[in-house]
């Protein structure tokens, strides 16, 4: 596709949860989509490769529809098959350097950096588009994954992107990572398993609205 969405670089960064029926994800992610969310990562770790893409060419439609970028989990093969607006990696999920020649310079690549700022300032030379650091709380989505402490946001806005924060993110606790210095913080759970997606979704909008 010719014309990308424009990219906020700052706000709520929307992450899909596993869910094998294609109706009821678009179900689940298209009332979010207007409520101020910048963007929609597909992330689907339990889909096999028909599935993928079956519900990324259903989620690519739902994101024109709304305006906003679609980034592809993983994979920069379906996301360039697609014409999505781009891809995010995490540090098994290949070469940045290849994905960024296969996407061109004008979709957004993002890449997973943990706590690791060496790996960040890899993946800033290699072409990524922003850094996701994290996690920085308790995550059901990744139990075990190792946590960061906020200030390394801080120092990670040297590399001059866009900064991510990730894992265990919640309304209560957003405010610290986005006072840290997230441009972004990316969310699974704290929406869609909350009683209310749209109003979880709200309160971590509103949690930007402090930040100086």
């Amino acid at each position: 596709m010719n014309s990308l969405p424009a990219w906020p670089r700052r706000g709520l960064y929307l992450i899909t949860p596993d869910e094998p029926d294609t109706a009821r994800l678009l179900a689940r992610v298209r009332p979010l989509l207007g409520s101020g969310v910048a963007m929609l990562q597909y992330r689907n770790k339990a889909a096999d490769a028909t599935l993928r893409r079956e519900q990324a060419w259903a989620l690519l439609g739902a994101c024109r529809d709304a305006g906003l970028p679609l980034i592809i989990n993983d994979d920069w093969r379906l996301a360039a098959e697609i014409g999505a607006d781009g891809a995010h990696l995490g540090v098994d999920d290949g070469s940045l350097t290849d994905a960024r020649a296969a996407l061109g310079p004008d979709r957004i690549l993002g890449a997973s950096c943990h706590g690791d700022l060496a790996r960040a300032e890899r993946a800033a030379a290699a072409g990524a588009s922003y850094l996701a650091f994290g996690a920085f709380f308790d995550s059901a989505t990744k139990p075990l994954a190792r946590r960061v402490d906020p200030s390394l946001l801080r120092t990670a806005c040297r590399f001059g992107l866009p900064v991510v924060a990730i894992g265990g993110i919640t309304p209560d606790n957003a405010g610290s990572v986005i006072a840290a210095g997230a441009d972004l913080v990316a969310v699974i759970g704290a929406v869609f398993a909350a009683p209310d997606p749209a109003a979880a979704a709200r309160a971590l909008i509103s949690c930007f609205e402090t930040r100086e």
